[in-house]
């Protein structure tokens, strides 16, 4: 019989805030449609963490929404809100999908599969109906939200695009157009959803800022955005007259934009035009030289935020007109001094005089316009920041999130007026609201679990906290020091802390308090392990010495009283050299022996008793990190940096296997602790590599893997009853993973691996690289083969080979029973039998399975011998009328891809025909209809506004009215019904 085992899944995430691969988002809590969510006056900060969006309370630290795909792992690299309905989110992933949120019920609206790596940048228009991604693979592509399809892929770039902007002059320059005699719409093209398609201002790594007219979809203009290397960030000013790029030592760059030029730019078609849009004012520097990473303009737009990776904020003001002008009638002051004093010619003083009363805000100085505001200084090194809305126009709020797991609220105070003060002071800011209590600041680097499972206690340089295992919420934080290593002791109200300066750190839980310190060794502690009975533990270190502690009550005298308390202590008993650093140790369950694994790659068994040496288990080409015995103190589980783990056995100390069982460092392995479902020898290992993996100590098997983290695991702990674990990474994520009723045979494991492999490899060969000499086209279709499209494209296919035969053959009935009306019908295909559909039915229903937007790739699966039958089956839907959006999209695809083909095909041509027929007059009776129906909004519209509006009338006016029209008598109106 195949034996069987249990799946372990991953069911909770917690310890994490925000994480460093996403930029943030701001959203003030009146946008909230949900009333149960418009919590506090502070806003709410969306995050990205790892493969999860969250939505925090930042000024209760609550987390309100959590928003997962379970069909993606991918960490999340990109978000960007809309600015038409403020519910809708786009968040971008690293595998290059993205996908379209609703925030009101936390659930997917649309997928876009596009890109070949991470999304790095993502812009929605201002009509919220078509979104723009950049990526790492240098592309741009445009999508459309209302049809659900990509639009087209801009490529230019040579490098990760960073920065995307939408400009779409027409909704700024609306005056410039009225004048000019131009409608609104003369340089726009009707697309379905817009009526002007704008423009799109994209900079790349490869340091150059780009336009492009989306009308013509080509890029019409290109500068070389910063002089010293890469362009890592694009800022625009709201009313999108301006905007920064940052690059590079601190350097940030300035740039106006002609709009009115870009509004006017569709009545040049044709003609060759040098005009600039783009032109360039100058160059600011930051404080900081590090390279500027990120940069935000202000809703108002009369501040700007940029920052590096360090632990700062510059703030920039942008002075006012009359500030400008004030400054530079001093600089022109100072000008006629000096010439004065250098007893210039009376000619050359008028000369410049006159020159500079000329100057404006367009040739003035970058320096003069915007200058350096405040800096703020913040706790962590700054990942992402977005501006926040104040109650009040006195302050300005500034979210930050850090690297350090922790996100910031500043308020700074703005400049009220423009007079001069007597002291240049800078402007105050306080941190008002901080998001922190729900993780750590740095790697956790241990956990451990209380005796009935229901407690976490998690430590990291710097803080110790206690988890709730049931609701994963945070029950104390402890300061601590650099902890290596913890674990409860029995009765689970102290937990104890090994340290890198050599301490132990003992802590009461229920008081929060530190009840000891004591300094038991003179190098790190790498590990502590409690004996079996709970009555001592041991500790093991990098001064080659193990130590043996005894847990004491001690009655203590309180001071100035005869009264005592008790007080729990450790007491030093026993000590053990040995030649090496101690890396790991492990009592067995039975507690007759000890082993200790060393820096030397060995472990050394001794027997608890008399410490002398048991066992050498040499084997390892590198140190031993952790190990662990199994529930009956037969095995033990050996885990090092050479990538391997070694099972032996404790009998007589033999290697019963080796397992090449990582590709990285394996940090920590652990056995169930019961043998209930006789899982008593299998054990957890979790590595560097990202991976947690449950191996079958006895078969020498891997059960299954556990993917999940984005970062290397450092630490595991298996509860107590075997049914979940709890693992801690370097993304600053502490994730449970339980065990369920699904079964999993190993079998069936390998085949679902060599699947994922094989189609790995499918989809990788299915994307066509260029050469490397050959030239990009500007412009191609939005599009990217995945397993989902593959699989939607078979199954067009095999709809299309059973609906032919099963059509021919009631057609042939059809005939047959026109003659002889006994005539039996056909044997038909089961499926056909069991839906009881015809063919042309379900053909249709297959192709509207497939979502809207992995059509056109599902389509472009199909060979050229099997378009023949679906433009038969095209030309009956469009003859009954069937769904005539979706068979047009589905038409339009395949003349655009076989055009060539159809036109030279004898037997296409007259299909094209009769399509054409039914579609002309399916469109026909759909203009009358909604021609008809527009009328009879129109007379309903009309009734409502005169029943439901009551005039206010003044007796003298009314009176006039009247007798104007003529003694009383009422007019007849009119109504226009068609």
């Amino acid at each position: 019989m195949v034996k069987s085992y249990l799946k372990y899944e991953h069911s909770k995430t917690f310890g994490l805030i925000t994480s460093p691969s996403s930029n943030i988002l701001w959203t003030p809590d009146e946008d909230v449609q949900n009333a149960a969510l418009r919590q506090s006056g502070a806003g709410r900060a969306i995050v990205g963490a790892d493969e999860e969006v969250l939505c925090w309370d930042v000024k209760k630290g609550e987390l309100l929404s959590r928003w997962r795909d379970k069909d993606c792992v991918a960490e999340v690299t990109s978000i960007a809100r809309s600015t038409a309905d403020p519910d809708v989110y786009a968040v971008g992933y690293g595998d290059g999908s993205i996908r379209i949120w609703d925030s009101s019920i936390a659930s997917v609206i649309v997928s876009f599969n596009g890109h070949r790596s991470a999304v790095s940048v993502l812009a929605f228009d201002t009509e919220g109906s078509r979104l723009a991604s950049g990526s790492k693979d240098t592309d741009v592509i445009v999508w459309d939200l209302v049809a659900e399809v990509g639009l087209y892929k801009l490529r230019g770039h040579e490098n990760q695009i960073t920065g995307l902007q939408f400009l779409q002059p027409n909704a700024t320059t609306g005056e410039h157009d009225n004048e000019t005699g131009q409608s609104p719409t003369a340089h726009g093209v009707v697309n379905g959803n817009h009526d002007q398609p704008g423009f799109l201002l994209t900079t790349s790594k490869d340091a150059k800022i780009k336009i492009w007219d989306m009308s013509s979809q080509h890029c019409i203009e290109t500068h070389v955005a910063q002089s010293n290397g890469e362009c890592w960030a694009l800022g625009l000013s709201p009313d999108g007259s301006g905007g920064v790029t940052a690059g590079n030592d601190g350097e940030l760059r300035i740039w106006s934009i002609d709009q009115q030029g870009l509004a006017g730019i569709a009545s040049q078609i044709g003609q060759e035009s040098n005009r600039k849009y783009l032109k360039d004012r100058g160059s600011l520097q930051r404080q900081g030289k590090d390279r500027t990473t990120g940069v935000k303009f202000h809703p108002r737009g009369k501040y700007i935020a940029a920052h590096g990776s360090d632990k700062a904020i510059e703030l920039w003001r942008i002075r006012s007109e009359t500030e400008v002008q004030k400054t530079l009638a001093r600089k022109r002051k100072r000008r006629r001094e000096k010439a004065l004093a250098a007893q210039s010619e009376a000619a050359d003083i008028d000369l410049l005089d006159g020159n500079d009363k000329v100057e404006d805000l367009a040739t003035a100085d970058i320096t003069d316009v915007i200058v350096p505001y405040v800096i703020v200084r913040t706790s962590g090194k700054v990942k992402s920041v977005d501006w926040g809305r104040g109650s009040t126009s006195k302050s300005l709020h500034l979210l930050s999130a850090n690297t350090n797991n922790e996100l910031e609220l500043y308020s700074i105070s703005s400049r009220q007026s423009e007079k001069k003060t007597t002291s240049e002071e800078p402007p105050e800011y306080n941190r008002k609201f901080a998001v922190d209590m729900p993780g750590h600041r740095t790697d956790v680097r241990s956990v451990a679990l209380s005796s009935d499972d229901r407690m976490l206690a998690s430590s990291s340089n710097g803080s110790l906290k206690i988890w709730n295992v049931r609701t994963q919420s945070c029950i104390r934080t402890i300061d601590c020091g650099y902890s290596l290593c913890s674990s409860f002791l029995p009765g689970d109200k102290i937990v104890v802390v090994g340290n890198r300066n050599g301490e132990l750190e003992v802590f009461d839980i229920a008081s929060s308090t530190l009840i000891e310190t004591v300094k038991a060794h003179d190098g790190p502690i790498w590990t502590l392990h409690v004996h079996p009975d709970g009555k001592s533990m041991a500790t093991g270190s990098a001064d080659k010495t193990a130590k043996f502690f005894d847990f004491e009550v001690a009655e203590e005298e309180i001071p100035g009283t005869k009264r005592t308390s008790p007080r729990f202590k450790l007491v030093h008993t026993r000590t053990l050299k040995v030649s090496d650093d101690i890396l790991s140790v492990r009592f067995s369950p039975d507690s007759r022996l000890v082993a200790f694994s060393l820096l030397d790659n060995t472990v050394k068994v001794f027997f608890v008793d008399s410490l002398k040496l048991f066992l050498n288990l040499y084997g390892h080409k590198l140190p031993v990190l952790n190990m662990d015995i199994s529930y009956d103190s037969k095995l033990i589980v050996t885990c090092s940096a050479d990538k391997n783990v070694r099972i032996w056995g404790l009998d007589f100390g033999d290697c019963h296997k080796a397992l090449f069982a990582h590709q990285d460092s394996i940090m920590q392995v652990a056995f169930i602790p019961h043998n209930h479902d006789g899982n008593g020898h299998h054990f957890f290992s979790a590595s560097k590599d990202r991976m947690v993996k449950y191996w079958d100590g006895d078969k020498f098997e891997q059960i299954q893997k556990l993917g999940g983290h984005h970062g290397e695991v450092w630490a595991m702990t298996v509860s107590r009853t075997g049914e979940f674990l709890v693992t801690a990474s370097h993304d600053k994520s502490i994730r449970i993973w339980h065990q369920t009723d699904e079964q999993v045979f190993l079998e069936e494991e390998r085949e679902k691996e060599l699947e994922e492999l094989y189609e790995n490899t499918l989809t990788t060969s299915l994307e066509q690289d260029e050469e490397p000499g050959a030239e990009k086209a500007e412009v191609t279709a939005a599009g990217k083969q995945t397993t989902e499209t593959l699989m939607a494209g078979e199954k067009i296919v095999e709809a299309l080979e059973i609906g032919i035969p099963d059509l021919e053959a009631m057609r042939e009935w059809e005939r047959a029973k026109s003659r002889q009306p006994n005539t039996g019908p056909p044997d038909r295909h089961p499926i056909f039998l069991y839906t009881n559909t015809s063919a042309e039915a379900h053909v249709l229903t297959v192709v509207q399975r497939i979502k809207a937007a992995a059509l056109q790739d599902a389509l472009l699966v199909l060979p050229f011998n099997q378009v023949a039958a679906l433009f038969t089956f095209l030309e009956i839907w469009a003859e009954k009328q069937w769904n005539i959006p979706l068979t047009c999209r589905v038409l339009f695809f395949v003349l655009k891809i076989h055009h060539k083909q159809i036109v030279a095909s004898k037997t296409m041509r007259p299909m094209l025909d009769g399509i054409r027929q039914h579609l002309r007059r399916a469109l026909q009776r759909q203009k009358d209809e909604m021609g008809f129906n527009l009328a009879a909004l129109n007379f309903v519209g009309s009734r409502m506004k005169d029943k439901g509006s009551k005039d206010y009338v003044d007796e003298v006016t009314w009176e006039e009215e009247e007798e104007k029209i003529g003694k009383g008598k009422k007019k007849r109106g009119f109504v226009d019904v068609a």
